[in-house]
Formats: C-alpha cells, structure tokens, sequence
C-alpha cells in the first residue's frame, strides 16, 4: 500500500497570519494532516481562541502571538515552535497586509513603509528563523504567500504589488541557496479569495466584490481551503521536485 504523501503525522508545521482566512485554514488542514502547528497571529485573542478549538478537536496546536514586521517576535515565534515541539518542519509565511487605495504619487512613505514592512520584510525575518533551524535539522519546506499581484500590475496598490513581486524573488533566491541543504522554498499565488482583504481591495462594497467573482473565469472567489490544499501539497513529498516556483491558484484570473 502506498504510504500517503499529505500524512503529516510526526511533522511541525508553523503558519502566521493564522487566525482568519488561508492561514486558518491551512493550520486546521496540517492538524487534520496529523501535525503539532502552531498558529501565529499578531490578533492574539483571536489566534489563541483558534488553536484552542484544534486542542479541544484532539489536536497539538499552539498560539503565538507575533508581528512578523518585527524581527525579535519572529525569532520568538520560532525558537517557541522549537522549544514546545522540539523542531519545525513546514512553514506557511502567509501573513500579510492590503494597501489603501491611492495612486503612486499620492501614497505615503508611511504606508509604503507598512506595507513593505508586512508583506515582503515580514517573509524575509521568518524564513531567516525557519532557514536557520531546518538547516540544523538538515530538512524542511517552506510556502510564501504571494499573490496574482506578483504576475502584474493594479492601479492604487502600488505598494502591495511591490511587496508580492518582491517576495516571489526572494522566494526564488532562497529556494536556489537552500535546496542543496535538504530545504525547499517555494511560493504561492492565490487569485480572488473569500477573505477579509479581499475585500479590502474594494474598500469592504460588497456589490463590488461580487461583480470582481462572478468575472473570474471559474465564476466565483476561491475558497481558503483550496489554498490550503496547494499549500500542504507544496510542502509534501508528493511535491519533492517542485523547488523555487511560485504556484498561481486563481479560477482562471491570470489566463485571460
């Protein structure tokens, strides 16, 4: 019988940005894969409250508070990760942040500043933790939230794009100096999905994101789930060649 390759059992897996949207739902995926997570969120009642409805369902989970904009939680989060489960395995780095809408000359270096700061440094901190101890462990794999934002443009959100092309070369960097270490690094695209900031995008008109789903090509947001489910195939042997790609799961979006 073929042993099966998203049997998580034995592993750790750490997901930030975890207490809503994909990061929730990729943490529930890799506890009922078998996983000891962890579920880091700078929301702490909201992230703690999450881990605990995995405890109370049989699972070994933890909550740790962190904003991945700042390096010394980071390292916290991680050496947490280790010292309560001995290792880390995977990593989704999902957490992230939407810009407001303004076109380029009239944004702010403050906002820019927020942004970049969450979405790209944010990545760049975590996997410099994560790095580091799979190195040690000689193992590991690791996901980065990108976007379809990383495949193009979008007027108003200058900073946001920025961030998500930055972090498909970091991504692609990092996956060419530590494969050779026993250490995957790849990164995904998520098209329109039923979460909070995409709805930020437009400015919480609901009217308006509906009309946005309804013109994906599959005729509707992606669920969190389905991300989810890329996200643990990534980081699962069934996925052991795939090094350096960032995986574009969007109905469609980028196809027309």
């Amino acid at each position: 019988m073929t042993e099966n390759p998203l049997d998580f059992t034995g592993k750790v897996a750490l997901v930030t940005g975890a207490a809503s949207g994909m990061g929730l739902a990729t943490a529930q995926a890799f506890a009922e894969a078998g996983a000891a997570v962890v579920l880091a969120d700078f929301r702490e009642p909201e992230v703690i409250a999450e881990a605990q409805k995995l405890v109370a369902a049989g699972h070994r989970a933890i909550a740790v508070r962190c904003d991945v904009s700042d390096d010394g939680e980071v390292e916290s989060m991680v050496n947490r990760t280790v010292s309560e489960f001995a290792r880390l395995d995977v990593a989704f780095n999902n957490a992230g942040v939407m810009a407001r809408i303004a076109p380029t000359a009239d944004s702010t270096r403050q906002e820019w500043d927020r942004v970049i700061g969450i979405n790209l440094r944010g990545v760049w901190s975590c996997m410099k933790y994560e790095l580091r101890q799979m190195e040690r462990q000689g193992s590991g794999a690791i996901v980065n939230n990108a976007s379809v934002g990383a495949l193009t443009g979008n007027p108003g959100i200058g900073s946001y794009i920025a961030s998500k092309h930055g972090v498909v070369g970091l991504t692609r960097t990092a996956a060419l100096e530590y494969i050779k270490r026993g250490i995957r690094v790849n990164a995904i695209n998520p098209g329109l999905i039923d979460t909070q900031i995409a709805r930020d995008v437009v400015s919480g008109n609901e009217e308006a994101y509906n009309d946005i789903a309804k013109n994906v090509p599959i005729g509707r947001a992606g669920r969190p789930e389905e991300i989810a489910s890329a996200v643990l195939w990534l980081c699962s042997p069934a996925a052991s060649y795939v090094v350096g790609h960032a995986l574009t799961v969007d109905g469609g979006m980028t196809v027309v």
